[in-house]
C-alpha cells in the first residue's frame, strides 16, 4: 500500500502509524519526524495542543517551527517551551522557532492543514523562500 504514513512494525505483526512520509523535516541531513517532537511537547503541563512543521533554512535547508496552544490559564512563553526542549529532545529536533497561537488553520472536517501552517509560518518569520 502506499499511503505516505509511516509506520513501524513490532515482532507480532502489529503497526503503528508513527508519522507521515509528506510530514518529514530534513535538517541539517537529519531526518525528523513532527510527530515525534508533537509527542514530547504534549508531556509539557501548559501545552493544550501543539503542532510542529518545517520551514525554510539557508544553512540547514529546515528548521523546525512548532505551533503551540496553551492550556488556558498558562503562561507559557517560547523561550520556555525551548528551555524544555533542551537535554530531552537531540539538537536537531529541537524547535528553533515556537509560535503561540490560539487556533491551527484546519479543514472543514476538522484536520490540521499543515501545508497552510508552513506558509503562513514563513509569512510570520520573514522567512522568504
Amino acid at each position: 500500500m502506499h499511503t505516505g504514513d509511516l509506520a513501524t512494525m513490532d515482532a507480532d505483526g502489529y503497526c503503528a502509524i508513527t508519522g507521515r512520509i509528506k510530514d518529514m523535516v530534513i535538517r541539517g541531513g537529519e531526518n525528523v519526524y513532527p510527530r515525534e517532537i508533537e509527542e514530547f511537547l504534549h508531556t509539557h503541563p501548559d501545552i493544550a495542543d501543539v503542532q510542529v512543521v518545517g520551514v525554510p533554512d539557508e544553512r540547514d535547508g529546515e528548521e523546525l517551527c512548532a505551533w503551540v496552544r496553551l492550556r488556558d490559564g498558562a503562561t507559557l512563553d517560547e523561550d520556555a517551551v525551548r528551555d524544555y526542549c533542551e537535554g530531552r529532545l537531540a539538537h536537531y529536533k529541537r524547535p528553533r522557532y515556537v509560535l503561540l497561537v490560539d487556533a491551527f488553520p484546519m479543514t472543514v472536517t476538522g484536520k490540521v492543514r499543515k501545508v497552510e501552517m508552513r506558509e503562513r509560518s514563513v509569512e510570520l518569520l520573514g522567512l522568504e523562500v
